[in-house]
């Protein structure tokens, strides 16, 4: 069974990411949560990972640290599972796109960062955000049309891209991000999930403990 390693369920959008997998994967795992905020959580980190960070997987003997690692770690454990479409062309864009979420919106990283007790707050707008938040809405707008026919979500079944873009659509609905219809209709099926009911549950629960 493996055991993923994350930060707070409120703020670590990192940790969502394969969390979120794991969950539509439907496999068992062992959760281990560190407190990104105490004394003690650097050591903790560290002893998990040198690198310094979360998430981090470990499947017996093999420790994996990065979402993405993590994420394409599992698409090869669970082909069947198809986190990756098919077609090699789509896959080439499905990983592009993740590949501009993991690297990329540093704007949209400071300004709307993770936090999902707050509620609808209105968030300050910058050139920047601005264009962050517009890139996002062209990539959902572009693809998710061309694959309604074979699902929900932007490749028609849930893959990769979805969970990386959970995260940002835990923003969107934090910071009141005006959408178009089919975009706002896609953040409200990624938030109804019962996974990701089940992370903001708990996300809610790590609040009411620290207040």
């Amino acid at each position: 069974m493996f055991t993923l390693i994350i930060g707070n369920k409120n703020y670590s959008s990192w940790s969502l990411r394969p969390w979120l997998v794991l969950k539509m994967l439907d496999e068992p795992f062992e959760e281990q949560q560190i407190d990104l905020y105490l004394s003690d959580t650097k050591a903790r980190i560290l002893a998990a990972n040198p690198a310094g960070k979360v998430p981090v997987l470990i499947d017996r003997k093999l420790r994996v640290w990065d979402s993405l690692a993590i994420c394409e770690y599992l698409a090869e454990c669970f082909p069947a599972a198809k986190l990756w479409p098919d077609d090699a062309g789509l896959r080439a864009v499905a990983r592009s796109i993740v590949a501009e979420i993991h690297s990329g919106f540093s704007a949209l990283r400071e300004h709307l960062a993770m936090n999902l007790t707050l509620r609808h707050i209105n968030y300050q707008s910058t050139p920047a955000v601005e264009f962050d938040i517009a890139r996002i809405i062209s990539l959902w707008e572009e693809h998710l049309p061309r694959h309604q026919a074979d699902g929900e979500f932007i490749f028609g079944g849930f893959s990769i891209v979805d969970a990386f873009f959970a995260p940002i659509a835990t923003r969107f609905h934090t910071y009141n991000v005006k959408l178009p219809e089919q975009s706002q209709a896609y953040v409200d099926r990624l938030l109804a999930l019962p996974a990701m009911r089940e992370w903001y549950r708990a996300a809610q629960a790590e609040g009411q403990r620290a207040s």
